[in-house]
């Protein structure tokens, strides 16, 4: 039987690297580990963390095309953080000028989450602990 660890990283292709490089690092706060430029693809490769822990490489690349997120289609549904408080970040998200959904009650598990999503409309959910 194979063996899973955990999950690596996740993958992220954006439209516009600098905009999504500020994004994820100075919005949402994730530390750069290392930014690499790929001469040959004309390409940047970020690799990023949380806590410490590598988490996600955002790449880009020319003319990648659009995401298809609503309605939703197969694939990655959305990228999801644990929050100690559900109601402080949803009024960071806010303080910077950015749409957050409401925040709901998880049906099953009773917890309090809320969705936003990144510069390239990948919806990003917030899940209280």
């Amino acid at each position: 039987m194979l063996h899973l660890n955990k999950i690596h990283h996740i993958a992220i292709l954006c439209s516009n690297y600098q905009v999504s490089k500020q994004f994820y690092t100075e919005i949402l706060g994730l530390k750069i580990i290392q930014e690499i430029y790929r001469k040959e693809r004309d390409s940047f490769k970020l690799d990023l963390a949380i806590n410490g822990m590598y988490c996600i490489e955002l790449f880009s690349f020319s003319n990648p095309p659009k995401r298809v997120s609503s309605p939703e289609a197969t694939g990655l549904r959305h990228l999801a953080f644990e929050v100690n408080d559900i109601q402080e970040t949803r009024n960071y998200i806010l303080s910077k000028e950015l749409f957050a959904e409401e925040i709901r009650i998880d049906e099953h598990t009773n917890k309090r989450f809320f969705f936003m999503s990144d510069p390239d409309n990948l919806p990003i959910e917030f899940y209280e602990i």
